[in-house]
This record gives structure tokens, C-alpha cells and sequence, in this order.
């Protein structure tokens, strides 16, 4: 008679089921919310005076500002069109993500793929159903295609150094952690801010970029958790990283985990 697998193996596998049924169904409810968060806000921006005065009054003073600074004004291209460009962006994570499978850690680095992939289908899906346009200038210094909501380069942005951060935060030294959170939070500023100083997005484009960016990390960040409970591993502090366990030789284990 065969042997049965250990009651270990079988909770793991158990989890494992789970872990990729939670994943993407936290991917399809983050897409649901995403274009149901653009369809209000566009209601709200059509109709809600201070906001339309916020996005106009923005993109007329960094406008006037870009256009008497020059020099200023290609930093901020560079900036946001090569070092924070999305493609940048999903290239470090894809490079991220080729590390972890290297290091075993399976389920992380399918975390980190389904996040990045999703983010950017539902900021696709969201422009497509919202059809905002563009910020219109008299004197523009940059343009983009596309639609305007919510901003892609504000959302890649909060993807990826969501996942930069949490993902390498066990393998980075304490005291050099909060440097790691620093550049993450500036980067991520610094990409809505010039995405409006260079006149291509509305405030609120970024603000939605950044909000639905937030919603997918904290949506497939759950499951991720989900999994560490069914799995008996415990659940991780944001501050430690999703998997503390990475620091070590074999982050996925199916050994005892304090």
C-alpha cells in the first residue's frame, strides 16, 4: 500500500490551492474596483468645482514654471521618461522576480509577477472605460498618447516599489531599511509630481494612480498573507517584508516557522 503523504505536505498543498485561488481572485476584484473608483471619480471631477479648480490651477502654475526653466524641465523628462518610465520599472521587477525563483521562494515570486501584471491591465482597463483626455496647454513642454485617468506612470510606480520594498526589505540590513523606504516614497512622489509639472496628467490622475496602485498591492499582499496563515508560518510585519523567512537558505520550507 502506498504511503499517505504527511499531514505537512497535504496542509501545503491545501494552502498552495488556496494561495492561487485568492490571487487572482483578489486580481479580478482590484480590476472591478478600479473601474468602478474611475467612473466615480470622473463623476466627481465633472461636477465637484474645488477639484477642477485644484487640476487647472496645478497645471497652469507648473506649466508657467516648466516653461521659465528649461534645464529644470529636462531633468524632470529624464526622470520620468527613463528612470521612473514604467518599462524601467517592470524590468526591475521582472528581474526581482527571476531572483526569487532562483531562490526557491516559488510563491513570492508568482506575488510579485501577478501584482506587477495586474496593475498594469488594470490601469489599462481603467483608462479604456474612462476616456479622460489630456491636459490641454497653451505652451506644452512634454506629451504623452493615450487617455489621461488614472496616470500608468503614477500606478507602475506604486506597484513596483511596493514590491521592490517588500520583497527586499529581510534581505537589507536594519539600519539601512529606512533609506529603502525613503527612496520608495520619494520615487513615487517624484513620479506623479513631474507626470503634472511636465503637463500630461491632471492631479487627480496621479492621485487615482496612486490609489489603485495601493489597491492592488494591499488585494494580492492579502492573499499572500492568507497563504502564510493556511501554511502555519505566521503573519509577517509590513515593516519585516512578506517573507522574513527570504534572509534565510530555504525561505519557503515546509519545516516548523517561529
Amino acid at each position: 500500500m502506498p504511503a499517505r503523504p504527511a499531514a505537512p505536505a497535504l496542509r501545503r498543498r491545501d494552502a498552495d490551492r488556496r494561495f492561487g485561488i485568492r490571487l487572482f481572485g483578489s486580481a479580478a476584484v482590484a480590476a472591478v474596483a478600479a473601474v468602478l473608483f474611475g467612473l466615480v471619480l470622473v463623476l466627481v471631477e465633472s461636477g465637484w468645482h474645488p477639484l477642477r479648480r485644484l487640476d487647472a490651477g496645478a497645471a497652469r502654475w507648473l506649466n508657467r514654471t516648466a516653461l521659465d526653466h528649461p534645464a529644470w524641465t529636462g531633468t524632470l523628462r529624464f526622470l520620468s521618461d527613463v528612470v521612473w518610465d514604467p518599462v524601467t520599472l517592470r524590468a526591475a521587477v521582472a528581474v526581482l522576480t527571476l531572483w526569487l525563483v532562483y531562490r526557491r521562494a516559488w510563491r513570492l515570486a508568482a506575488w510579485s509577477a501577478v501584482t506587477a501584471v495586474a496593475g498594469g491591465l488594470i490601469g489599462l482597463l481603467a483608462k479604456t472605460v474612462v476616456e479622460r483626455a489630456r491636459p490641454v496647454l497653451p505652451d506644452p513642454v512634454a506629451h504623452a498618447p493615450g487617455f489621461s485617468f488614472p496616470s500608468g506612470h503614477a500606478m507602475a510606480a506604486t506597484t513596483s516599489f511596493a514590491i521592490l520594498l517588500l520583497v527586499l526589505l529581510p534581505v537589507v540590513r536594519r539600519g539601512l531599511r529606512p533609506l529603502l523606504w525613503a527612496v520608495a516614497v520619494v520615487s513615487v512622489l517624484g513620479v506623479g509630481f513631474t507626470r503634472v509639472a511636465l503637463g500630461v496628467h491632471w492631479f487627480s490622475d496621479v492621485a487615482g494612480g496612486w490609489t489603485l496602485g495601493l489597491a492592488v498591492v494591499a488585494l494580492t499582499g492579502w492573499s499572500f498573507e492568507a497563504w502564510r496563515a493556511d501554511a502555519g508560518l505566521g503573519r509577517a510585519d509590513v515593516a519585516e517584508g512578506l517573507e522574513p523567512e527570504l534572509s534565510g537558505d530555504d525561505p519557503e520550507s515546509t519545516g516548523p516557522h517561529p
